[in-house]
């Protein structure tokens, strides 16, 4: 089932890998590669679970140029065979358990180490000729005082994570962690990495469950109040211009280093007044408790990725139009005004097992 796919950097691309295929981020990538014209070998940890690959394999194209390969983070050696042969490995999958009572040895641990591993592959298969690493806003800005803007040389501060241990600290100190190690590697090993950096991801999807950016993103209208203060002062990208931007990355010749892919910022008062006039149906809040009404949003410059030649095409109103749409559709959010889940639960909401905020993969 090989093809020849599409030029990148000067040279013939052949098939590419997917980690993570199955999830928010890693099933739109899929689509949008077959739709470019690559075979792809799309890993998951259990292809056996129907209900995970089923959207895969209807895609347009994927009789043809889809495999579905088992491979998990926790197991070395486990991508081995899927990215033997490879020209380009587009990394999204992340361990990810929130509720974790060990997360040093349980998240970060099998983050960096997955990551590693995945990079010995690429070295080893020696056809790899780059890795696009998906990483996370929540390596970039995790900090104890915010500053007005970020650009890809931020990092977030590891000490003050394990310190205050905020919802998610252990997921913003392993991606950031796996990044500098994979970083470290690629330059040891000769290996070309992109990591590209996405905010808030929002639209439709063809994953089944509810993404965790989308219950984050959702929940004004969802009323999870828990995930209020992460959109105090929000940047966010559409999915579909993520996964242009990771295509477009691994065929441009000149990409090198961290992207930041964030194409809007705003705050929660701005974010509710667009969402009350396209959704009045939904209770949208006016008032925010412990939220100041003045605050500024905090800027994610993309300029790195936009100087390159790329380009966003989705507005605000386009992300969150797809995204209340999907979720209606797939039953994931009642269509009109009915009771909210109770504040930082997720109530009736299915979340895909494996995503994560700000990463999305």
């Amino acid at each position: 089932m090989k093809q020849e796919g599409r030029e990148m950097g000067g040279g013939k691309a052949g098939p590419v890998v997917v980690t993570g295929a199955s999830g928010f981020v890693g099933s739109w990538l899929v689509m949008k590669l077959l739709q470019a014209g690559y075979t792809v070998r799309a890993t998951v940890r259990n292809p056996s679970d129907v209900g995970k690959t089923k959207p895969l394999r209807e895609l347009p194209g994927a009789k043809e140029r889809l495999s579905i390969w088992r491979a998990d983070l926790s197991e070395e050696g486990s991508f081995d065979e899927a990215i033997s042969g490879c020209t380009g490995v587009f990394h999204v999958a992340t361990p990810m358990d929130f509720d974790s009572k060990d997360p040093e040895n349980e998240v970060i641990k099998p983050t960096v180490e997955g990551m590693l591993s995945i990079m010995r592959a690429c070295k080893e298969a020696g056809t790899v000729k780059r890795v696009v690493f998906t990483s996370s806003a929540g390596t970039v800005n995790v900090e104890e005082r915010q500053r007005p803007a970020y650009d890809h040389d931020n990092w977030t501060d590891l000490d003050f994570c394990r310190r205050v241990k905020m919802t998610g600290w252990m997921y913003f100190v392993s991606k950031s962690l796996a990044e500098k190690a994979a970083m470290e590697y690629a330059r040891e090993k000769e290996l070309h990495l992109i990591s590209v950096i996405p905010t808030l991801v929002v639209g439709p999807f063809i994953s089944a469950g509810m993404p965790p950016s989308m219950v984050t993103a959702l929940a004004l209208i969802t009323g999870n109040e828990a995930h209020y203060s992460i959109l105090k002062q929000v940047q966010l990208v559409h999915l579909d211009d993520l996964c242009d931007a990771m295509v477009y990355l691994f065929e441009h010749p000149d990409a090198r280093g961290r992207y930041i892919c964030s194409s809007h910022e705003d705050t929660i008062h701005g974010l509710a007044r667009m969402l009350r006039q396209r959704f009045p149906e939904y209770g949208i809040p006016e008032k925010f408790a412990g939220i100041d009404d003045d605050i500024e949003p905090v800027h994610f410059s993309s300029k790195k990725l936009l100087d390159l030649g790329f380009r966003f095409r989705y507005s605000p109103e386009d992300m969150f139009d797809a995204a209340v749409r999907t979720c209606r559709e797939k039953g994931l959010i009642p269509v009109g005004d009915r009771p909210a889940p109770a504040a930082g639960k997720t109530g009736d909401i299915l979340v895909e097992e494996g995503q994560a905020i700000g990463a999305e993969t």
